[in-house]
This record gives structure tokens, C-alpha cells and sequence, in this order.
């Protein structure tokens, strides 16, 4: 961090191999990705957290509940990434056939990268849903506690993709711009993955938190869950602007105006803006509501 802090106030670009940053940690018989433990530690955090919260007055679930759901979460959210992502952004992924070892369909080979945010928050969603209805739990109170630890899974796997040296930003001369070595033009660009982990993971981390331990948020059905998704659907689409494109959807970006993120991102607004107002319009619950034995 030091030597990226010192080197913004050069009037070269930031050389991104300057950095020292390595894709994962050697153990010796196998490399162990940080975007691996970056969804692995995000899965534990959020179970942890959810935990602690159920131990609070008014939680709609027993522990119970949550060992279940996070099971099917962490299901969900890498099912629904994969999938999201061949759908939206590389549909070759259905069809294509290459790499080394026994797996060579692409769609299954997850370590070669390719996860979708929108699909993983559809995956997760998915599996909330199922739990709720399996064990007549109220829906929208277990969608309200499971965000508030998402945005850690995002800060921790925005991190990653830095340290990865992809998905890096847009073009730009800003002082702190780098040059990441996969990059075939070898320009100056926005390190986004930071912007990222700061918006979409960070500071929805704090205000989730803020909301849940030091309001009375959580007695009203919605507003987390509403808050979570208008703030991230807004943080990602700030955030577009500076990451640049998937290569092969550069052309629909150009041709509507808005990537494809963004594209994706305005119904998740516009549906965390009603769930808000829903959630404020509606009575409180009463301090005293017990969590489902």
C-alpha cells in the first residue's frame, strides 16, 4: 500500500507488476486463489454475522434457519454468478469446449474467472426464497438479515480481482492510473476493482452494519433488504463509468450509452427504492416479536 501511495504522485502510470501482488497463496501441491478465499471468507463472515444477529430481539429465524440457508446461499450465489455471467456477458460459455485437465466445458470451469454479480444476487435470492417457504418463514425479514453482511463478500472479492490485475477500469491520466499486465494495450487506466471495494463493499458494509446495530431498522420489514438494494444497485452503477467493458460487450456499451452492468443495475434500483417506501409507509414491528422456534 505504501509503495501505491507513493507512486501516485509520479507522473508515469503506476506499473501494476511494481506492486508485488501475487493471484493466490503456494501451499506446494496447489495454488490457493485469494478469489477462492475471497468467497470463502465473505460465506463465513456473513454466517458469523447473522448468527450474532439472530441473538438480538426481533430476529424472524431460529439458528436453526440460518445454518440451512446459508448452505443454499452459498449454492446460489455460485450458481446464479456462472450462469448470470454466461447469460449476460459470454454466451460462448454454453458452448465452448477447451482446457486443460478433465473438465473442458467453459461453463463449469469456474476457476478460469467469469462470475456475474446480478446472477449471484438472483442465485441467492432463489435460495432465501426456498427456505422461507420451506419453513413458513416471513421472506422479506430473512432478505433483510442476509444483507447485511453481503457487502463484505463484495468488498473481499473486489480485492481479489485487483490483486488478480483484472477487470481493470476505463483509460484515464488520473495521477493514481495503472498499467495491469494482461491488458494487450498497455494504457493507463482507472484501478476500478479499488472503486469497487470502497462503494459496493466497504461503505455498503458500514451503513448496513450502522443501520442494523444502531437503529431500529430491522422492526421494519423491508428497509434493509431496500436500503441494501438501492445502495448497491447506485454504488455499481457510479462504478461502471470507470470499469471498462467486457471486451465482447464493448459494442453494446457504445451502442446504447450504458454497459451492461448498468443496464442490469436500474431495476435493481427502482425495486430497492419501492421496497423502501413500502418498508416506511408500513407499522413497525413491536420490540417484543420472537424468532420462529
Amino acid at each position: 500500500m505504501l509503495s501505491l501511495l507513493a507512486a501516485s504522485g509520479a507522473a508515469d502510470p503506476i506499473q501494476f507488476t511494481s506492486l508485488g501482488l501475487t493471484k493466490g497463496i503456494d501451499l506446494g501441491f496447489f495454488q490457493l486463489r485469494f478469489y477462492s478465499l475471497a468467497y470463502l471468507l465473505g460465506v463465513i463472515f456473513a454466517y458469523w454475522h447473522t448468527s450474532k444477529m439472530l441473538k438480538q430481539p426481533g430476529a424472524p429465524m431460529a439458528q436453526r434457519h440460518a445454518d440451512d440457508l446459508f448452505f443454499y446461499c452459498t449454492l446460489g450465489v455460485i450458481l446464479g454468478g456462472r450462469l448470470g455471467y454466461a447469460m449476460f456477458y459470454d454466451q460462448s460459455l454454453w458452448t465452448g469446449f477447451s482446457g486443460e485437465g478433465f473438465v473442458t466445458w467453459r461453463l463449469l470451469r469456474l476457476w478460469d474467472g467469469g462470475m456475474s454479480f446480478h446472477g449471484g444476487l438472483a442465485g441467492v435470492t432463489a435460495a432465501m426464497a426456498y427456505v422461507a417457504w420451506r419453513d413458513k418463514l416471513n421472506f422479506i425479514r430473512v432478505v433483510d438479515y442476509v444483507s447485511v453482511g453481503v457487502p463484505m463478500g463484495m468488498l473481499l472479492g473486489r480485492l481479489a480481482n485487483f490483486v488478480n490485475g483484472e477487470l481493470w477500469g476505463r483509460v484515464t491520466d488520473v495521477p493514481w492510473a495503472m498499467v495491469f499486465p494482461e491488458d494487450p494495450t498497455e494504457l493507463p487506466r482507472h484501478p476500478s476493482q479499488l472503486y469497487q471495494a470502497g462503494l459496493e463493499g466497504l461503505a455498503m458494509l458500514v451503513i448496513m452494519l450502522c443501520l442494523f446495530w444502531f437503529t431500529r431498522a430491522r422492526y421494519r420489514p423491508g428497509l434493509l433488504a431496500g436500503v441494501f438494494t438501492t445502495g448497491m444497485g447506485v454504488a455499481r452503477f457510479v462504478n461502471e463509468f470507470f470499469r471498462e467493458p467486457d471486451q465482447q460487450l464493448a459494442d453494446f456499451a457504445a451502442r446504447t450509452g450504458l454497459s451492461m452492468g448498468q443496464w442490469l443495475t436500474i431495476p435493481l434500483i427502482l425495486t430497492g427504492l419501492i421496497v423502501v417506501l413500502f418498508a416506511l409507509r408500513n407499522k413497525p414491528l413491536a420490540a417484543g416479536t420472537t424468532a420462529p422456534a
